[in-house]
């Protein structure tokens, strides 16, 4: 039996050069919608990037992936919290993506270090997005609350 994918869209437009143009970001949902601009990603002005989308969606994928695991194995967290750490590096070519650095912290009761850190690292390999990202150094630092 053949399951049908689940499709999700975002929608960019970009208008101007690279510099001194500005580009939207939105999401099939609506509830994303921002700009950005070569100032958004390469210095502080406001407004979004995609590393630090691609930063959100990783965290939010592994997260749910963390949570599915910890419940199979009869520990549901109480919370679950996770910041990625998009690098971003300029190469003779253009810029690559080399690391993402993912930091969580979570409060499962009645589990110990050891098969936590577990549960953290196949969620760490088998989230959809850490998938996609295979050409990607993936790290991960998990720590169990007391």
């Amino acid at each position: 039996m053949q399951t049908q994918d689940t499709i999700r869209q975002a929608t960019v437009r970009w208008e101007g050069d690279v510099a001194h143009g500005k580009g939207t970001i939105s999401t099939e949902s609506g509830l994303v919608s921002a700009g950005y601009s070569f100032g958004t990603r390469f210095s502080n002005d406001p407004g979004t990037n995609p590393e630090e989308l691609l930063g959100a969606s990783h965290a939010a994928c592994f997260s749910m992936a963390l949570s599915a695991a910890l419940t199979r194995a009869g520990h549901p967290p109480t919370s679950i919290d996770t910041v990625a750490h998009v690098h971003l590096r300029k190469i003779p070519d253009g810029f690559e993506v080399p690391r993402i650095e993912l930091t969580t912290n979570a409060t499962v009761p009645g589990i110990d270090d050891a098969q936590f850190r577990e549960l953290a690292n196949a969620a760490k390999a088998g989230c959809p997005i850490s998938k996609a990202l295979r050409a990607t150094d993936i790290t991960l630092d998990a720590t169990l609350n007391p």
